[in-house]
C-alpha cells in the first residue's frame, strides 16, 4: 500500500499542532461511547448496540452529506468495505467486553492498539518513526499495563475481546489513515456508517437464527432508544475529528494520543458506576498523560522549528 502524500507547504507545522489538538479532544470524548454502552448492556446485547451506533451515525451524516458539495471521489467499495468489517469488529467485541469488565479496565487492555497502529504505519504507509516516538508509544503502553494488570486468569475469556479489538482498530485507522486525505471526513464516515450496519445487520440476523445471545436483538424501550441515539452520536463526532486529524499527521504522531482515553473512562467510570481506581491506576494514568504530553511538545517543538 502506497503512502499517501503528506504535506509539505509552510503550514505543515501548524496543521501537526491542530491535528494534536483534534485528536486529544477526540479521545477524551470518545469514551463517553463506551459508558453509555456499558449502561445499556444489562437489558440491550452487545451486537445491537454496534448496529444501532451505525444506524444513527448513517442517519445523523446523511443531511449533512446530501447538504454537501464534496462527493466521495471515485469511491474505492472493497476498502470502505473492509473498513466497516474492522469497524464493526472492534465494536462489537468492545462492548461485549465491556457487559462484565469495568470501563477503565476495559479501556487499558484496548491500550496495546496504539503500539499496533504505530508498527503497521511505518510498515505498510511507511511513515518515519524515531526512536522518541516510539519509546513514548511503549511508555504509554506500560502506563496502560499500570492501569490494571490484564490477565486471563482475572477476567476469564471477556479478557480477550479488547484486544481482538485493538488489532480490528488498528487495522481500521490505518485504512483512515490511508483514505483520509483523498476523502472527505463526512462521506468517509458516512460509507463506514452504511457498511458497518450492513454487517452488523447480517450478524444480527443470523445471531437471531442462531440463538447467540450478543447477536439475538430485543425490541429497546423509549429511554435506551435515546441512549442507542446517543452512541451513534457521540461515534460520529468523535470519530470526525479522528479522520480531520489523520488528514493533517501521520499515525506514528497521533498514535499515543490515544492513551488519554483512559482519562475519560476513568472518570466516567467513578462517577457513573462507581469503579473508584486505586493509587496504581492513578500513577498509570499519569505516565500515560506523559507519554502524550511528551509527543505533543516534541512534535510542536519540532513544527515550530522548521
Amino acid at each position: 500500500m502506497a503512502a499517501p502524500d503528506t504535506p509539505h507547504s509552510s503550514n505543515a507545522g501548524e496543521d501537526t499542532t491542530r491535528a494534536m489538538v483534534l485528536m486529544i479532544a477526540a479521545m477524551l470524548w470518545l469514551p463517553c461511547i463506551d459508558a453509555l454502552a456499558k449502561t445499556l448492556s444489562a437489558t440491550i446485547p452487545s451486537g445491537q448496540i454496534s448496529w444501532s451506533r451505525f444506524l444513527f451515525q448513517t442517519l445523523f451524516l446523511l443531511p449533512f452529506f446530501l447538504l454537501g458539495k464534496r462527493p466521495l471521489k471515485r469511491p474505492r467499495y472493497l476498502v470502505h468495505a473492509a473498513r466497516g468489517c474492522l469497524i464493526a469488529l472492534a465494536t462489537l467485541l468492545f462492548f461485549s467486553a465491556l457487559k462484565t469488565m469495568p470501563l477503565a479496565e476495559t479501556i487499558a487492555i484496548f491500550f496495546v492498539e496504539p503500539l499496533i497502529l504505530t508498527l503497521l504505519c511505518v510498515v505498510f504507509l511507511k511513515e518515519p518513526i524515531g526512536w522518541r516516538r516510539l519509546t513514548a508509544v511503549g511508555v504509554g503502553f506500560i502506563g496502560a499495563l499500570i492501569v490494571i494488570r490484564p490477565s486471563y486468569e482475572n477476567f476469564g475469556l471477556p479478557a480477550i475481546f479488547p484486544l481482538g479489538a485493538a488489532f480490528a482498530f488498528a487495522s481500521y485507522l490505518l485504512l483512515t489513515r490511508s483514505m483520509a486525505q483523498k476523502e472527505g471526513a463526512v462521506p468517509l464516515q458516512l460509507v463506514t456508517g452504511v457498511f458497518g450496519g450492513l454487517i452488523m445487520s447480517v450478524a444480527l440476523l443470523a445471531g437471531s437464527l442462531a440463538g447467540v445471545d450478543v447477536l439475538d436483538p430485543v425490541w429497546p424501550t423509549a429511554f435506551e432508544w435515546l441512549l442507542l441515539a446517543g452512541v451513534g452520536v457521540v461515534a460520529t463526532t468523535g470519530h470526525l475529528l479522528v479522520v480531520h486529524a489523520f488528514r493533517r499527521a501521520e499515525g506514528a504522531i497521533l498514535a499515543p494520543f490515544q492513551y488519554l482515553e483512559i482519562i475519560s473512562a476513568t472518570f466516567l467510570g467513578l462517577f457513573i458506576f462507581d469503579e473508584f481506581p486505586d493509587l496504581t491506576t492513578w500513577f498509570g494514568v499519569m505516565v500515560i498523560v506523559g507519554s502524550g504530553t511528551y509527543v505533543f511538545y516534541r512534535e510542536h517543538k519540532t513544527a515550530r522549528a522548521s
